[in-house]
């Protein structure tokens, strides 16, 4: 797993905890935040699976 990869993922557990606090403390504005940081994970994760995807296809093409 790349770097990136696993810095989206540490950004999506860290979302989903954040959210949970939030709506176990009644907090809307921590629970909107770890919503907001979750889906900032989940938007970077992807980029990284496009990034390997090209450099994927990229080495392919040198074969």
């Amino acid at each position: 797993m790349s770097e990136e990869k696993l810095n989206a993922k540490a950004d999506q557990v860290s979302g989903s905890v954040k959210e949970g606090l939030g709506k176990l403390t009644g907090d809307k504005r921590t629970e909107s935040e770890g919503k907001a940081e979750k889906a900032f994970g989940n938007v970077k994760e992807k980029i990284a699976d496009a990034k390997d995807a090209v450099k994927g296809a990229i080495e392919g093409l040198k074969k």
